[in-house]
């Protein structure tokens, strides 16, 4: 399931990493800090050369099946071009978030880095520029507080304004954050997310990466927030066939894809060499070829929510 072009191709902004029925299926191999503490968790090295290793194998089986590929600059953009593992015809998708995070009180502050621009993701052959957003929608300053709610819009503005004025597609990931003093249910945390997603897509970026906002309900109020802002749900990390239902109930209420990694490939970090190219390409190609599989069934084109002629 490949798109029609990437930046080397004919295919231009969103359609450059959505497939040909203009759905994502994006696959994620961003993770910087993520990546190196699930390889220190079960004791493999995580060094700059296992990060780059572990991105290649993974982009090198996967690639093929997805209609993009995002990656990090620090790890993954140079050492998968280098490799040649990202095939003609599959979108570049490149993060653009501050590696290290800023933060304020134990809570994230939201910095955009000036050098990773959306200039910068076009010269780095990007079809599009990803910015990752930690944030609580609802936060109120206290007295003598930084306002981080309104830090993070200014933040996220400043990104859709800089990528539209470029001409390069915004894809916004708002992941919702709590003070660490607070004790949210799982109610409160989906709320959270429609919020969320509610007050960024005011923003006007071309697409948003979301986390599950609870079920069929949750994914109807956004979509219906959203209008003609589309969305494609994230897979955080939680287990195949549970990402599996959550894809098909978020498609079939609004979402046009998925931008997911962890949940395909997350057990590869145990394994190395062969074995892990081996997991690759008998456990996890399989699994995205099932997720593929539901987005041909499933959901609405980009262009269809945008109200884009396809």
């Amino acid at each position: 399931m490949t798109s029609t072009g990437t930046s080397t191709g004919t295919s231009t902004g969103l359609a450059a990493l959505a497939d040909d029925h203009g759905r994502f299926a994006v696959l994620a191999m961003d993770q910087r800090g993520t990546l190196r503490r699930m390889l220190d968790a079960v004791g493999r090295p995580s060094g700059v050369e296992d990060l780059k290793a572990f991105k290649v194998d993974v982009v090198s089986a996967l690639a093929p099946l997805s209609s993009g590929v995002l990656l990090d600059d620090d790890f993954g953009v140079p050492a998968v071009r280098e490799a040649g593992a990202l095939p003609p015809g599959v979108g570049l998708l490149i993060a653009a978030e501050p590696t290290v995070k800023a933060t304020w009180n134990g809570e994230y502050r939201t910095v955009v880095d000036p050098e990773r621009s959306a200039a910068w993701v076009r010269a780095n052959g990007g079809d599009g520029l990803k910015f990752l957003v930690y944030w609580q929608p609802d936060r109120v300053a206290g007295p003598g507080e930084p306002d981080l709610a309104a830090e993070a819009l200014d933040a996220v503005r400043r990104v859709v304004e800089d990528c539209r004025a470029t001409g390069v597609p915004s894809i916004i990931e708002p992941l919702v954050s709590f003070a660490p003093s607070l004790q949210p249910t799982q109610e409160d945390r989906y709320e959270a997310v429609i919020r969320s997603a509610t007050r960024l897509a005011a923003l006007r970026p071309s697409l948003l990466k979301l986390e599950w906002p609870g079920g069929a309900e949750g994914c109807r109020r956004v979509s219906e927030a959203l209008g003609d802002v589309p969305w494609a749900l994230l897979s955080a990390g939680v287990g195949y066939e549970d990402f599996v239902e959550r894809c098909r109930i978020a498609l079939d209420n609004g979402a046009s894809g998925i931008i997911a990694g962890r949940a395909i490939w997350k057990e590869a970090v145990d394994l190395d060499g062969e074995e892990r190219r081996a997991f690759l390409r008998d456990v996890s190609v399989p699994r995205l070829a099932g997720l593929t599989d539901v987005l041909g069934r499933h959901g609405r084109s980009w262009e269809q929510v945008a109200g884009v002629a396809s």
